[in-house]
């Protein structure tokens, strides 16, 4: 880990600039809430305040890893600026969040702020779980524009956006050279096919084959994507469609030079086949960065190689990590100067420095690795952050994993569509 004082110093170039707009002269006032014409929800918000001169402890959930250097360092950093307010990390990974504040909200033990991946938004909205950003032009013109929108829910901002992320192909540049990287799908099967036959203890290409975070690609040919082009069409997935299955087929027949069943290869086999330097190349995301420099391996990013007829990168989702402001917190407007300072230039810096995670706003970063993963963005496409999301997951991983077991495309999407097509938010 970096050292702590890092944060903390850079705290003297960002006195006014980062809290801007989170700061009014008039009195404190409470979170009011408005109902929705049918009265079924409420949407919170916010209302100006000046900043507590009470004693503050904000809680704020996330994962370890990296995430939870860079809270505890970011912390410091703003209690410096504010001695009456600290920060108290509390470990929830990323993927348990959602349905922890579900439960802890309501029940008063909950965090001010939450760290969650974007696709859950619709299903947090619903649920009443999320205030809406309080200054949301400001936001906007902050970040990425992919983030701005991944954090969007009918036609409302929630959150900040604090790392942005996609994954790409990573190669072993001991076993493969760069001019030697396959730029179709049809290409990498044949070069994995000779590679293996002359290197039977390795793989030549290995990936999660069950988790449909990664194989959601193959299904992207034609411009296809996830509830149409805008991923909020929920009237059908469009996963099912002739492009789908044509890409979902050409998935398959990848099994044919990486003989594993789905259930051996998970993540955990593939980054440990990469890590372990016996796959010359593998599909995985900047989270990855460390561990494998770490391993020793000697390694470079490039994007996707393209389905049959196309000459781009297949598309691949893109994530954004979000720092949501608690809809039960007692103080959320310290919670969302906080969040806002983790967007700031010096904390994006920071989580980059710590984590390897893409900043989520408009600056330069020094590595080729991220570059790599700059590169697939081009061609990436933000999860849909509908809550039929929340069928998606279970459903989509169990077609991966069926389909690359030999099971028919067509059926196994058909049924796929149906499950979060048919999925009711409760």
């Amino acid at each position: 880990m970096k050292k702590k004082l890092f944060a903390v110093l850079l705290v003297l170039t960002m006195l006014v600039s980062v809290i801007a707009g989170c700061t009014d002269t008039g009195d404190k006032t409470d979170a009011t809430t408005t109902a929705k014409p049918d009265d079924s929800k409420a949407t919170t918000t916010t209302t100006a305040a000046p900043v507590t001169t009470e004693d503050v402890e904000l809680v704020v959930w996330e994962s370890t890893l990296g995430p939870d250097e860079w809270v505890m360092q970011a912390g410091e950093a703003f209690t410096a600026l504010y001695p009456n307010i600290t920060i108290k990390y509390v470990n929830v990974e990323l993927g348990d969040s959602t349905s922890a504040i579900a439960l802890d909200g309501p029940a008063g033990v909950g965090p001010d702020l939450f760290a969650a991946p974007h696709d859950k938004l619709g299903e947090l909205v619903v649920g009443g779980h999320v205030l809406a950003t309080s200054d949301p032009d400001a936001v906007a013109d902050a970040v990425l524009g992919a983030c701005s929108s991944a954090i969007t829910y009918d036609g409302v901002m929630y959150g900040y956006p604090t790392s942005a992320e996609t994954y790409a192909l990573y190669y072993n540049k001991d076993l493969i050279s760069e001019d030697e990287l396959p730029t179709t799908w049809a290409d990498m099967y044949e070069w994995t096919k000779t590679f293996n036959e002359a290197n039977p203890d390795k793989y030549g290409f290995i990936m999660d084959v069950s988790n449909i975070y990664y194989t959601i690609l193959f299904t992207t040919k034609g411009g296809n994507r996830l509830f149409g082009e805008g991923g909020t069409d929920v009237s059908s997935s469009y996963l099912n469609t002739p492009e789908a299955v044509a890409g979902m087929e050409e998935f398959q027949k990848m099994s044919e030079v990486l003989p594993l069943a789905s259930a051996d290869c998970n993540t955990a086999a593939a980054d440990g086949a990469f890590a372990a330097g016996t796959a010359a190349m593998h599909i995985s995301g900047p989270w990855n960065i460390t561990n494998f420099t770490d391993a020793g391996i000697n390694f470079g990013i490039a994007p996707l190689p393209a389905l049959t007829g196309e000459t781009t990168p297949s598309a691949s989702f893109s994530g954004t990590r979000v720092m949501f402001v608690s809809a039960y917190s007692e103080h959320p407007v310290e919670a969302e100067m906080f969040a806002k300072f983790l967007i700031s230039e010096e904390m994006q810096m920071l989580r980059y420095t710590i984590t390897g995670a893409l900043p989520s706003i408009d600056i330069a970063v020094d590595s080729e690795f991220a570059q790599g993963f700059i590169a697939q963005l081009d061609y990436a496409f933000p999860m849909p952050s509908v809550p039929q999301m929340s069928a998606f997951w279970a459903s989509g991983n169990s077609a991966s994993s069926n389909i690359w077991d030999g099971a028919d495309a067509q059926a196994e999407l058909d049924a796929f569509d149906a499950a979060i097509v048919s999925y009711t938010a409760e």
